[in-house]
C-alpha cells in the first residue's frame, strides 16, 4: 500500500480548490477558414456563434497544454504538485495509444509515484472526469486530485469539411479537488447513447486505415486519413430534447432549483444550443451564462472547465458562486452535477 492511500481518509466534502487554463497562441478568426469551406462569418456565427477559435502550434501539445493549465490550478488552490495524489486527464485527441496523457502530465509536474490515468468521454469527459475525483476524495483514496480537461482537435480536422473545420479548438483548463467544509461538488448526473455514435465519431478507425495504406502502396494510389465528423442537426436535436432532463436530474441529486443558481457553464458546442436550454430550463436572467464558444470555439472536454475561468475572469461569475456544469457529446453521452466555483490563478 502506498504512502498516499495510507495516510488519506474518507472526507464528508469535496470542493473545487482552485481552476486554471491554457488558451493556445494562435487566434483563428472566421475569415481564415471561410474560403476552405465555402462559407461566411455571418453564416458560421449564425449557426454556431463562434467568431474566432484558438488552434495550437506545434509545440502546444496535449501534454503542455495541460501542465500549463495544471500548473495555474495548482497556483490558484495554493497547493504544491507533491500534494496531489491522482491526475485524471480527460481528451479525446491524444495521438497515441500509451502511455497516458496523465502520467507523463504528473511527471512533467514533477510527480513521483503518482497514479494517473485517462477518461474518454468526449465533450462529458471533464465533468466524468471530476465525478470520479469527487469521488476519490471522498472515499479517502485520495486527498487531492487534478482534473484536467484537454484537446488539440485541430489535429482531427479536415479543414474543407464544412460541418467540422468551423467549430472545434484547441486548448486545455484544469481543477484541483480537494476536502471541503461543505459540499462543493454535487453528485453528477450521467449517461450515454450508444445509438447515437454515427453523431459525433471518427470517420474510420486505424485498423482500417492501415489496411487502406497497404493497399494504395500496392496498387500505387493514395488514401484519406481519419476525421472527425459530425452530423450537427442530429446533436441539436439530441440536446435540445434529452438534455432538459439531464439537467433536472443534476437538481434534483443536488436539491436545487435552477433559480438558486448564480452561473450555468454549459459545454460550448453550439450557441443555439446554450439558449434552447436556458429557455428549457427556464434559468432566470440574473443567471450569468458561459459563453465561451464565441472567441474559443468547442474544444470538447476542456471547454467547461475553459469556460469556468473565462466567466471567472470576466466577473460574470465569483469565486464560491452556485453553478450547473453540463457537459454532453460524442458517445452520445453527457455528465452534470452542480459546483461552488473555484478561484483562478
Amino acid at each position: 500500500m502506498s504512502a498516499q492511500i495510507a495516510t488519506a481518509t474518507p472526507v464528508a466534502h469535496a470542493g473545487l480548490l482552485g481552476l486554471g487554463a491554457y488558451r493556445p497562441r494562435r487566434v483563428v478568426p472566421n475569415a481564415e477558414i471561410v474560403d476552405r469551406i465555402a462559407s461566411s462569418d455571418e453564416w458560421i456565427k449564425t449557426r454556431s456563434g463562434i467568431a474566432a477559435r484558438r488552434w495550437a502550434e506545434p509545440d502546444e501539445t496535449i501534454v503542455s497544454m495541460s501542465t500549463e493549465a495544471a500548473r495555474r490550478a495548482l497556483t490558484a488552490a495554493g497547493i504544491a504538485a507533491e500534494q496531489i495524489d491522482t491526475v485524471v486527464l480527460a481528451t479525446s485527441s491524444q495521438m497515441v495509444l500509451g502511455p497516458s496523457a496523465g502520467a507523463v502530465v504528473a511527471t512533467e509536474l514533477g510527480m513521483h509515484d503518482t497514479a494517473a490515468f485517462d477518461v474518454s468521454a468526449g465533450c462529458a469527459g471533464f465533468c466524468y472526469a471530476l465525478a470520479n475525483a469527487a469521488n476519490l476524495v471522498r472515499s479517502g483514496q485520495a486527498r487531492y486530485v487534478l482534473v484536467i480537461g484537454v484537446e488539440r482537435l485541430s489535429d482531427l480536422l479536415d479543414p474543407a469539411d464544412r460541418t467540422c473545420a468551423f467549430i472545434f479548438a484547441d486548448g486545455a483548463g484544469a481543477v484541483v479537488v480537494g476536502p471541503a467544509e461543505t459540499e462543493g461538488i454535487g453528485p453528477v448526473a450521467w449517461g450515454s447513447d450508444g445509438a447515437q455514435t454515427a453523431a459525433i465519431k471518427q470517420d474510420k478507425d486505424f485498423q482500417q486505415y492501415f489496411a487502406e495504406v497497404a493497399a494504395a502502396e500496392a496498387s500505387g494510389g493514395s488514401t484519406v486519413r481519419p476525421y472527425i465528423r459530425m452530423n450537427g442537426q442530429a446533436v441539436f436535436r439530441w440536446a435540445v430534447t434529452f438534455l432538459e432532463k439531464a439537467c433536472r436530474e443534476a437538481f434534483d441529486v443536488a436539491g436545487i432549483t435552477a433559480d438558486q443558481l448564480d452561473a450555468f457553464v454549459p459545454h460550448q458546442a453550439n450557441m443555439r444550443i446554450i439558449d434552447a436550454l436556458i429557455k428549457a430550463l427556464a434559468i432566470p436572467e440574473s443567471v450569468a451564462v458561459a459563453r465561451d464558444i464565441v472567441e474559443t470555439g468547442n474544444t470538447s472536454a476542456a471547454s467547461i472547465p475553459m469556460a469556468m475561468e473565462q466567466l471567472l475572469r470576466s466577473g460574470g461569475a465569483k469565486p464560491g458562486d452556485t453553478a450547473l456544469l453540463l457537459g454532453f457529446g460524442a458517445g452520445l453521452a453527457y455528465a452534470g452535477q452542480v459546483v461552488n466555483l473555484p478561484p483562478i490563478d
